[in-house]
């Protein structure tokens, strides 16, 4: 039986989506025992090296020769923020007990997404995409809210390193769109793994950290590695190839609910019955948006 292209396009998306569920699974178990410096140089070590090897296996590194100036400056500068934004996203899953809810609270990244595409890049939405950015909020802020009237303590701690990782990678994305247009997406790979595996090191060295760390840590730091910065960036890029972005967008909103079954499966943690309301309603919003793309863009 042949599988068509647009088959192959639903199924690459899928294993991406399934790759970066198990990246807060396995990142979390690691975060667990050792420290975030420790827990960077390990797991970007080995993503790096494993996109070294898919990029020889491309053929990838004569593309270096042919970067201008102005390229090279513009990843360093898109390096920064990937470093910042990660960070603060790796720093949630270490301070939130359950990877679930930094899934279910990371969905307003698209939001910002698409408010940073209107300011920055002009780019026109209709009334779909509103309700959905209005449900994916309104969903954020239900699993967050504690009930304290004062706002140092309205919110659960660590749900603001969600908001800047979204606000950081949001922009990033923006920028890339809005400026690069001759540099591939294995060099922008390549690029985003590097810093995050240099300045994790730099970390390591100033705080003083050792690299010796559990045997339990490294082999969840080693499966994560490939699910994370390899396969889920490799599947995704593939996924492209074959379908829309407005079409794998529909298919990555499904990536909570993997992370809640991954989570009761690893950690026997299952959320409370608010943040699964709350994290079913930013997943409709999330729909509601790709829809509303498709629905634009015809």
């Amino acid at each position: 039986m042949k599988i068509t292209n647009l088959t192959k396009g639903y199924l690459y998306a899928l294993l991406s989506v399934i790759a970066v569920s198990n990246v807060y699974i396995f990142s979390k178990a690691a975060l667990k025992e050792i420290s975030l410096p420790q827990f960077g140089t390990y797991w970007f070590f080995f993503g790096f090296l494993w996109i070294l090897l898919f990029a020889w296996y491309r053929n990838a590194f004569p593309v270096f020769k042919n970067l201008s100036l102005k390229s090279i400056l513009l990843l360093v500068f898109f390096g920064v923020f990937e470093v910042i934004g990660t960070y603060f996203f790796f720093k949630a899953i270490h301070t939130i007990s359950n990877p679930t809810i930094v899934s279910f609270i990371g969905n307003i990244s698209p939001v910002v997404v698409i408010m940073l595409s209107i300011i920055i890049l002009k780019d026109r939405f209709n009334f779909l995409e509103v309700i959905g950015m209005v449900l994916t909020i309104t969903g954020a802020f239900v699993i967050s809210y504690k009930g304290n009237t004062s706002f140092e303590t309205m919110f659960i701690f660590g749900s603001q390193y969600i908001v800047y990782s979204a606000l950081f990678g949001a922009t990033n994305a923006i920028l890339i769109k809005k400026n690069i247009k001759d540099i591939p997406p294995i060099i922008l790979t390549l690029n985003r793994t590097f810093f995050l595996l240099f300045f994790s090191f730099v970390a390591l060295k100033v705080s003083g950290y050792s690299l010796n760390i559990p045997s339990t840590a490294f082999k969840n730091i080693l499966i994560g590695s490939v699910l994370g910065p390899f396969l889920t960036v490799i599947s995704g890029y593939l996924a492209l190839q074959y379908i829309p972005l407005s079409r794998k967008a529909i298919i990555a909103s499904s990536k909570g609910l993997f992370v809640l079954f991954g989570s009761y499966l690893y950690f026997g943690q299952f959320p409370k019955t608010i943040t699964l309301v709350g994290g079913l309603v930013t997943i409709i919003g999330l729909l509601l948006i790709s829809f509303g793309k498709i629905k634009l863009k015809k």
